[in-house]
C-alpha cells in the first residue's frame, strides 16, 4: 500500500534527523573537547587552545528533547498510518544514516589500523576518541538497522531512549567535571584575554621602540588611532594594565595584570598560552604562566633581535 506523504509528514520526518543529527555531532565533539583537555598533545611549541563545551551542551539541552518529542509525533503517526513506514521518505533517510554511521565506523577501524601499521604511537587520547565514535555511530547503526526492519517495539523503543538519555547527561556531567563549571570556564576566558591583551601591549612597546630608540614612559604613548591600536582594558574589571619601567636601560619594563585562577601549565590537562618566538624580547623561554591574583610579567628587548629602525 503506497500511502501519499503529505508535507506535515515531510517536516516531521526531517525535523527528526536534523535533530537527531544536531544531538549527535554535538555529543561527539562534547567529547572529543573533553578528551582534548583531559589528554592535551605535548608539542614543542606552546599554544592556547582553551576547549569549550559551551555550545555543544545547549544544543543537547534543545536539540535532543525535540527529537525525541517529534520522534514521539512520528511513532503515533506510524501507528495511524502503518503504510508510512514503508514511505520512500523513511527509507532513505535511514539508509542515509546507515551509511554515514557505517562510514564512521569503517573510517576508525582503519584509521587505527593504519596508525598501528606505520608504527605511529596510539596515544590514550586517540584511542579514546576512536572508542567514542564506535560507541555512538556503533549505537546509531544498530538502531536504525532494527528500526528500518521494523524490529523495535514500544517497549525496546523506550530502553533505547533510557539509554541515550543517561548516556547523554552522563557526558554533560563528565564534560563540566573535567573541564569545569561554566563559572570556571568564564575564569579561564577572562585569563586568556588578558594575556593576549598584555602580548599586544608587549607587541606595541617593541614596535614603539624600533621606533623611538626607547621604551615609552607609560603606555598612552603607545595609542595609535592611525594603526586603530587602542590600549585594552581588563575584560572583567576594565581596569588599566600596569606597566613599570625596570631600571635606567631604556629597554627593560614591566606588565602586570589581576587573574582569576592559577594557570595551567603544559601536560597537566593543560592550557598554554601562544609565545611567540619572534618577539625580540629576552627571555623567550618565560611563558605567561601566572598565578591566581596580581601578577606582573619582566621583559627586556633585544636590540640585536629587535634593532632600531634607522630615520629616513
Amino acid at each position: 500500500m503506497n500511502t501519499k506523504i503529505t508535507a506535515k509528514d515531510f517536516f516531521l520526518n526531517l525535523g527528526v534527523i536534523v535533530t537527531f543529527y544536531a544531538s549527535a555531532i554535538a555529543l561527539i565533539t562534547l567529547l572529543f573537547e573533553v578528551i582534548n583537555f583531559a589528554y592535551p598533545k605535548v608539542t614543542t611549541y606552546q599554544y592556547y587552545n582553551y576547549p569549550s563545551i559551551s555550545f555543544q551542551v545547549a544544543t543537547l539541552i534543545v536539540a535532543f528533547p525535540l527529537f525525541l518529542f517529534l520522534s514521539w509525533l512520528l511513532q503515533k503517526s506510524y501507528m495511524a498510518d502503518p503504510g508510512l513506514r514503508e514511505s520512500w521518505l523513511r527509507k532513505w533517510l535511514s539508509y542515509i544514516t546507515l551509511f554515514v554511521a557505517g562510514g564512521v565506523i569503517a573510517g576508525d577501524l582503519i584509521t587505527v589500523i593504519y596508525m598501528f601499521l606505520d608504527g605511529q604511537d596510539l596515544t590514550t587520547g586517540f584511542l579514546l576518541k576512536v572508542l567514542t565514535l564506535i560507541i555512538v555511530a556503533g549505537g546509531i547503526f544498530l538502531y536504525y538497522l532494527r528500526e528500518i526492519r521494523n524490529l523495535i517495539m514500544a517497549g525496546e523503543r523506550n530502553i533505547w531512549r533510557i539509554v541515550a538519555i543517561v548516556f547523554i547527561l552522563a557526558s554533560i556531567i563528565l564534560g563540566f567535571m573535567v573541564i569545569g563549571s561554566p563559572v570556571s570556564q568564564r575564569e579561564r576566558r577572562y585569563d586568556s584575554q588578558r594575556v593576549s591583551d598584555l602580548q599586544n601591549i608587549q607587541w606595541q612597546i617593541v614596535n614603539y621602540y624600533q621606533s623611538k630608540g626607547s621604551i615609552p614612559d607609560n603606555l598612552s604613548q603607545i595609542a595609535d588611532p592611525i594603526s586603530g591600536f587602542t590600549l585594552p582594558r581588563d575584560p572583567k574589571t576594565s581596569a588599566s594594565y600596569e606597566y613599570k619601567l625596570i631600571g635606567q636601560s631604556a629597554k627593560a619594563f614591566e606588565l602586570c595584570a589581576t587573574f582569576d585562577r592559577v594557570s595551567e601549565g603544559l601536560g597537566s590537562s593543560s592550557i598554554a598560552y601562544p609565545m611567540p618566538v619572534d618577539m625580540g624580547v629576552k627571555g623567550v623561554s618565560e611563558n605567561w604562566q601566572h598565578e591566581a591574583g596580581h601578577e606582573c610579567f619582566s621583559r627586556s628587548i633585544d636590540p640585536q633581535l629587535y634593532p632600531v629602525r634607522p630615520v629616513r
